[in-house]
């Protein structure tokens, strides 16, 4: 089985095909560098939902033409963990891949698109996979909210976890590929490496590199599972 990792940026695509081995080389028309190995290919399909569904399904369109289609797809990357159950170096694994902010606004809260009557805001890992994922890498589990405007506030924060008390932690692309996924029939899965904490902007206190050192190793951990896991343990 061939797996596609999506990444959004380069820096996240680099440290995830450390643990493949791979060589850089063409990621076709989606338009970023990517590695290709035996099993799969790791590409940087963009920064939020809409790059990372456009990326995500190009490239899966374009494998599926050459007869070598991708049994799996993997959004991986960095992202804001919410205290304190997913802290900063942490690992988190999406059990649901959530878009925390599609939908209305109105005088009574916020109405996610499903009950206005249409569309998904929920995508739904295997189970199997999941477990398999949390006992080899000891990620937790639990809802990963995809958003398209970081939160920067603690009132933002403490709105979107009264809203998903689930939620472990909030990226950018994570719903935009589970959806691309969708529509080609594959399952998907998300990984995150928490950079830093969910609520009020303070760049001092990311650590970009330390996160992405754990998302490096979690992939190195987690790629003789990718490679043994089939369709059939769905």
């Amino acid at each position: 089985m061939r797996v596609l990792v999506a990444t959004a940026v380069p820096a996240e695509r680099d440290a995830v095909a450390r643990a493949f081995t791979g060589s850089p080389g063409s990621a076709g028309s989606t338009g970023s560098a990517g590695y290709t190995g035996y099993t799969g290919q790791v590409l940087a399909v963009g920064v939020g939902p809409a790059r990372a569904a456009a990326g995500t399904a190009t490239a899966l369109t374009g494998a599926a033409r050459d007869g070598r289609p991708f049994g799996l797809v993997v959004s991986a990357g960095i992202g804001g963990g919410f205290a304190p159950e997913a802290p900063v170096g942490s690992l988190v694994v999406a059990d649901e891949i959530t878009a925390a902010d599609l939908g209305a606004e109105t005088a009574d809260g916020f109405l996610p698109v499903t009950e206005l009557g249409f569309g998904t805001v929920t995508h739904r890992p295997p189970e199997t996979l999941v477990r398999d994922v949390t006992a080899a890498t000891g990620a937790r589990a639990g809802t990963v909210l995809t958003v398209s405007t970081v939160t920067g506030t603690a009132d933002r924060a403490a709105a979107l976890r009264a809203r998903h008390p689930r939620a472990l932690a909030e990226a950018m692309e994570g719903f935009g590929v589970a959806e691309a996924a969708a529509v080609h029939g594959v399952p998907v899965l998300e990984l995150r490496a928490v950079s830093n904490p969910v609520g009020p902007r303070d760049r001092g206190a990311w650590r970009i590199g330390e996160a992405l050192d754990a998302l490096a190793e979690a992939f190195g951990k987690l790629a003789p599972v990718l490679e043994g896991w089939t369709s059939h343990d769905r």
